[in-house]
């Protein structure tokens, strides 16, 4: 078996591409259907975003898997040609797959590196796969191991906290300045959408007064309601200023609203409480010069854009050790699936000694036709321990090495020497959705079911077409 990956993102196609891909979770059972009735696919799951679509696969033959992927994105389902998706394609097999998803989940192939949306559309995907029951062993156990890497690079590294949008920049500058935001107030002047989503920031950091003006009534009272927040009549925000904590400024006026008088009028109001003004707006409506009030912190957005590339940079050198993170990850997955495929070995070695001590032991007990039960149990039990003891050192050995490298060839060897015939390909799944709901809140452990799962992963090409991003 091998685990593949076909899909495209925002490293490669338009986002009107990406939108003819896209799947509403009302037909998600639909496609999900039909994606596993394809000959070579076993198990698939559809991970869709707003800046990816990908499937990914668990198929019998990764050559045969990779052209009915592809095949089930360009059908009539999705009314795409191959000559429309192939040029935007990037198609992966074994390590390389499980190295996109761990990076995928773990944000490190984001647009926004470090953000944290992609992990809990990683778990909904997942999520949809178990509730239509597309999965088994093998991808079960690969995209919890990437929800719980995604996790782990959250919690063992900062990559997510550096602010980098200008907007998010602001308010991390402002909890520098207050120790706590909750009994600050806002004064959101103007209604620009940079403006706007400093305030959201804020609310969602837990600041709860929010004062709006704007020169538009109505818009007023439109954003005071989504935040909760009162009406100052933009002829009257001057006598509010000495109320407010944290200034947003975000207008399309082409002067200064905002003048360094009324930065000190308001400073000396507020007994010289400190005062910071965010101005997003460009040109600039907050005038530069109320940086020199005592008590008083402007930022404009070169300012913040400034703050946004330090903290890009902080980002990146996060990323590195979020990479190793996944490199390591990726070497206990792939030893987790070669251990996987000596299990099957590791069953028949098991049955065909048991028949063949099962034989013997019956034709020493036809000839020992007086013999007291007791002895009976007796013998058995000495064959029994002679075989348990002649297997223990080959199958420790066998388990031992099928997760290195060159796994394979001890499997086939085993198969070979003891002439044990070849594993049935059947396979099985033993995820449920109840199992899923740990993932939420708990790590996913090591602990996974051992049902015989058959392949020759470690004798396949390690990626195809392979497109770094």
């Amino acid at each position: 078996m091998n685990i593949i990956v076909v899909g495209l993102s925002h490293h490669t196609a338009p986002v009107e591409l990406r939108e003819r891909l896209a799947v509403p979770e009302s037909r998600m059972g639909e496609a999900l259907t039909r994606l596993v009735s394809y000959s070579s696919v076993k198990e698939g799951m559809f991970l869709s975003t707003c800046n990816r679509v990908e499937v990914y696969a668990v198929v019998s033959n990764w050559e045969v898997g990779l052209t009915q992927v592809q095949d089930f994105l360009v059908s009539t389902h999705f009314s795409l040609t191959v000559d429309e998706l192939f040029p935007h394609v990037y198609r992966y097999v074994d390590d390389a797959t499980i190295r996109h998803l761990f990076r995928v989940s773990s944000s490190l192939d984001s647009m926004v590196l470090g953000e944290p949306q992609v992990l809990g559309q990683v778990k909904d995907a997942f999520e949809l796969t178990l509730a239509h029951r597309t999965s088994g062993v093998i991808l079960n156990k690969f995209v919890k191991k990437a929800i719980s890497v995604g996790k782990a690079v959250r919690t063992q590294t900062r990559i997510a906290e550096y602010a980098v949008s200008v907007s998010y920049a602001g308010v991390e500058l402002a909890k520098k300045i207050f120790s706590s935001l909750k009994d600050q107030t806002v004064l959101l002047v103007g209604a620009g959408e940079m403006g706007k989503l400093a305030a959201r920031h804020l609310v969602n950091s837990g600041v709860k007064q929010i004062m709006v003006t704007t020169r538009n009534t109505h818009r007023a009272l439109n954003l005071a309601e989504q935040f909760n927040g009162t009406v100052i009549p933009f002829e009257d925000f001057r006598s509010a200023l000495p109320k407010a904590d944290i200034v947003i400024c975000a207008t399309g006026a082409p002067y200064y609203v905002i003048s360094t008088d009324d930065i000190q009028a308001a400073i000396r109001q507020r007994m010289n409480r400190p005062m910071f003004l965010i101005d997003i707006s460009v040109p600039r409506n907050i005038d530069p010069a109320g940086k020199d009030v005592d008590n008083a912190f402007v930022f404009d957005i070169d300012d913040l854009k400034t703050h946004v590339g330090q903290n890009q940079e902080e980002r990146r050198k996060e990323a590195d050790k979020a990479e190793d993170l996944v490199k390591d990850e990726v070497d206990v997955m792939l030893s987790w699936i070669r251990g996987l495929e000596a299990t099957p070995t590791i069953v028949a070695l098991r049955q065909r000694a048991e028949e063949i001590k099962r034989a013997e032991v019956s034709k020493v007990l036809s000839r020992l036709e007086h013999i007291s039960p007791k002895d009976q149990e007796a013998i058995e039990g000495l064959a029994s321990a002679i075989v348990n003891k002649l297997l223990h050192g080959s199958l420790v050995t066998l388990k031992s090495e099928a997760q290195s490298k060159n796994g394979f060839a001890f499997i086939e060897a085993a198969r070979r020497f003891f002439d044990l015939a070849e594993p049935d390909r059947t396979e099985e799944s033993t995820s449920t959705i109840q199992e899923f709901q740990s993932l939420k809140t708990d790590r996913v452990g090591p602990g996974e079911s051992s049902l015989p799962h058959q392949g020759l992963l470690e004798n396949v090409k390690s990626q195809v077409n392979e497109h770094e991003s």
